[in-house]
């Protein structure tokens, strides 16, 4: 795949302002960053601008903010303001970043210092022209720039006017960490086989995709957590409380494949965290029905480690059960362990989507894994098939 890499625009870029879109999506905990992973990503593309004498104007979402008759709350901007981004990623290059409201403001305040700028602006979400891809937004985003660089893969599957409008403005390239996803999740579209995909969490819609596309392309696919329930489900067996959808499983009936693997048996509990509470280990086709299916139970594990074991591709996106409750864990983080231990030699492993890369931290291997994408969305919507806004015009499969 051709990609439109900055890399090979450095005479072109030299002293000129860049509008690089970044996804400093974030969790912040009274304006602390908790995790830093998607900042510290961009930083090569960053320094890179910078060597060349470039003022960058970093734009960046955070968070979904809620409005009210079409104003969003103080309390709400107060809360995702970009203005910490701003302050923590100033600590990490060694420099002022300045926090600016609007594309003028940075400009205007860049065009007072001394030394080449860095600036960042206000949360994206909080005009409602980003998510509507609207061009007058994009047109005001763009402002006096002379040209753009998306380096959030994790947003480019959304049509919205930071990674889709914006680009009727200024001439755009992807930045180093978009092409580093793209190179690495096209050796998951052309696999050395055999190839296993590991797919858990819930939103089977969502998922679909990329499971129908697979379907031939791997030699095994391994279900869990809600994901699983609605496959369940749709061969007839009671889950119970479970956490699934009548839709989920009516995708499940028709993406049924003789490779796609269900959870054989299961730990249940209650649907809701109890203080104290014990897991019971079921029997796949045994579930009462005032139980919930939490995680993938002992056997079930062993039957997935034996085939990860033999993959020379993986391909995981999603828990294998609510990971977040002590007791229902095992699943995810046994699945993590193998991921990690087959990758970086025996297999190529990719990793995305937050909570499979929150419960990877959790086994502090995840330095083994040879690509984590700071896209789950949109690494599915890529190795999915669908279309990719944010990487039209930037890389060849989407010219």
């Amino acid at each position: 795949m051709k990609i439109r890499s900055i890399r090979k625009e450095a005479n072109r870029i030299a002293g000129k302002t860049i509008l690089l879109r970044a996804d400093f999506n974030v969790p912040i905990e009274r304006g602390k960053i908790k995790e830093d992973y998607k900042i510290v990503a961009v930083l090569p593309t960053l320094r890179f601008l910078l060597r060349y004498d470039c003022r960058v104007i970093i734009a960046t979402h955070l968070g979904d903010p809620k409005s009210r008759n079409g104003k969003i709350p103080a309390a709400e901007k107060k809360k995702l303001t970009a203005k910490p981004l701003a302050a923590y990623l100033g600590k990490l290059i060694g420099k002022k970043v300045i926090f600016a409201e609007t594309s003028e403001e940075a400009e205007e305040k860049m065009e007072k210092m001394k030394e080449i700028g860095v600036a960042m602006l206000e949360n994206l979400r909080f005009d409602p022209g980003e998510k509507e891809n609207d061009s007058v937004f994009a047109k005001r985003l763009a402002g006096s720039a002379d040209f753009y660089v998306n380096d959030a893969f994790s947003a480019s599957h959304r049509s919205h006017a930071s990674v889709g409008a914006i680009k009727k403005f200024l001439p755009a390239f992807a930045g180093f960490r978009l092409e580093a996803e793209l190179s690495n999740l096209e050796k998951a579209l052309k696999p050395k086989k055999p190839l296993v995909l590991i797919m858990g969490g819930a939103k089977t819609e969502t998922k679909s995709p990329i499971i129908k596309r697979f379907g031939r392309k791997a030699w095994r696919i391994l279900l869990g957590g809600a994901l699983a329930n609605d496959f369940l489900a749709a061969k007839g067996l009671e889950i119970g409380k479970s956490v699934s959808s009548k839709d989920g499983a009516i995708l499940a009936r028709k993406l049924s494949r003789r490779n796609i693997l269900v959870p054989v048996d299961c730990l249940v509990g209650g649907k809701t965290a109890r203080k104290g509470e014990s897991a019971g280990l079921r029997p796949a086709n045994e579930v009462k029905k005032n139980e919930a299916i939490l995680d993938i139970g002992p056997e079930t594990i062993r039957l997935y480690a034996a085939l990860i074991k033999k993959a020379a591709t993986i391909v995981w996106n999603g828990p294998m059960g609510a990971f977040e409750r002590e007791h229902f864990r095992q699943g995810t983080l046994s699945i993590a362990r193998l991921v990690a231990a087959r990758s970086s030699g025996a297999a190529f492993g990719v990793v995305g989507g937050g909570e499979t890369i929150e419960a990877l931290k959790m086994t502090e291997m995840e330095n083994y894994i040879d690509w984590i994408s700071t896209g789950g969305g949109a690494m599915l919507a890529y190795l999915g098939g669908e279309e990719m806004p944010g990487l039209k015009g930037i890389a060849s499969r989407f010219f």
